[in-house]
């Protein structure tokens, strides 16, 4: 008797096919980072000719990244829910068009009183640009490429630091510092057009629920939380140390040609690196922060410890930019995975709330220690907080497993 192997049954012509990355959508959501990045940072990239041009001190000019920071902590919740029956979309593409405005005005401004006034609408168009954009990512793609589409998306804003304000002192030292302005503005229009050209509109649908959520795949407010406020505790003392890098680094200044510009750029580079690294992780986003948040940690010691051996402290510094680099994109997928479909919108307005906040405290905090001890004192206090979060970070992971396997 012969046996007849069965036909392999066609696809049904109405199965949907498994999504993959929306390159397209995704580089236009990191061009639009990218221009974020270099707005924020710009007035520290052209600060000696700002500061000339308005009349100010150059402590003026600087106060108004911290400005910047602050109107995101405290616009980015409210806009967030005054905007939350539009299409994301046009959110993110308005608020790139009231960047450029912005920034126009900014290089129309006759006095550094209307600066600030320029500079507080492009923080709080950044605020809602970067709660809406993290919250629409998170819609574009399945879950299981959440990471890469995040570290794709966030490699926007690396090369903001490691490019953008470079090309801003470029043509400020070419043409006058309002040119570079005048040069966001349009980059930020530019962006706006694109939003809506390429990338997809509407609220799709949750891609399945993941094993970061809880039971139901419908999120949960309280780890949410919980990782947020650990780190917030990273970043504290990250920025906190990166706020004197310049001081920390500066035995590697004889290691590269350039100088400190060069461990700036070779910093920026290892940075680029940690998230293209970041973007890899398929697996336990958890597990794989606290190894990069423990690594933080042991680098800003190790870079203590470096002394005045500039080799050493080069190593320090690449080694401190790789995992610090991959942490932005790891929390940020820890976070909206957490939230799940039904917080993803708050998840979204916590993240640049989270980071500003960092930004600012830390330095704060870092002003605080380098006052009493100098810029060498700020290399422990800045490693126990990163150690202690990454602790509870992994205490979290340890307390999650047993439910995690029970529920299988």
């Amino acid at each position: 008797m012969t046996t007849t192997s069965p036909l392999p049954t066609p696809p049904r012509p109405d199965a949907p096919a498994e999504p993959g990355l929306p390159w397209p959508a995704l580089l236009v959501l990191g061009g639009a980072t990218l221009v974020m990045v270099t707005g924020e940072m710009l007035p520290t990239a052209v600060l000696a000719p700002m500061s000339a041009g308005l009349g100010v001190t150059d402590s003026a000019a600087g106060l108004l990244v911290s400005i910047w920071a602050a109107v995101v902590v405290v616009a980015s919740f409210p806009l967030v829910h005054l905007t939350r029956h539009l299409p994301r979309t046009t959110v993110i593409a308005g608020s790139l068009v009231a960047f450029g405005v912005a920034s126009a005005l900014t290089a129309l401004a006759p006095s550094y009183a209307v600066v600030v006034g320029a500079r507080t609408l492009g923080a709080a168009a950044v605020g809602l640009l970067w709660s809406t954009v993290n919250a629409h990512v998170a819609d574009l793609v399945p879950d299981r490429l959440l990471g890469r589409a995040t570290a794709v998306v966030l490699g926007g804003a690396t090369l903001g630091m490691v490019l953008g304000t470079p090309i801003g002192r470029f043509v400020a030292d070419l043409a006058g510092w309002r040119s570079a302005f005048w040069v966001l503005a349009v980059a930020s229009g530019l962006a706006a057009v694109l939003v809506r050209l390429v990338v997809p509109t509407g609220r799709p649908a949750a891609h399945g629920s993941t094993g970061e959520q809880e039971p139901g795949g419908a999120g949960s407010l309280r780890p949410m939380v919980l990782v947020t406020v650990l780190v917030a505790l990273v970043l504290v003392g990250h920025y906190g140390a990166f706020t004197f890098i310049t001081r920390l680094g500066e035995p590697a200044d004889a290691a590269l040609p350039g100088g400190m510009g060069s461990v700036l750029l070779v910093f920026g580079l290892a940075s680029a690196l940690g998230v293209a690294l970041a973007g890899k992780v398929a697996g336990d986003t958890g597990r794989a922060l606290v190894v990069a948040t423990a690594a933080t940690a042991a680098s800003l010691l190790a870079l203590g410890a470096a002394g005045q051996q500039r080799w050493l402290v080069l190593a320090a510094v690449v080694a401190w930019g790789v995992v610090s680099g991959a942490l932005p994109p790891l929390a940020q997928t820890l976070i909206l995975r957490l939230a799940g479909p039904t917080h993803r919108t708050l998840a979204g307005a916590l993240i640049p709330v989270l980071f500003n906040g960092g930004i600012a405290i830390g330095a704060a905090f870092a002003a605080g220690v380098v006052a009493v001890g100098g810029a060498g004192a700020v290399v422990v206090p800045a490693a126990a907080l990163v150690a202690l979060a990454a602790a509870g970070l992994a205490v979290r992971g340890a307390a999650r497993s047993p439910r995690t396997a029970a529920r299988r």
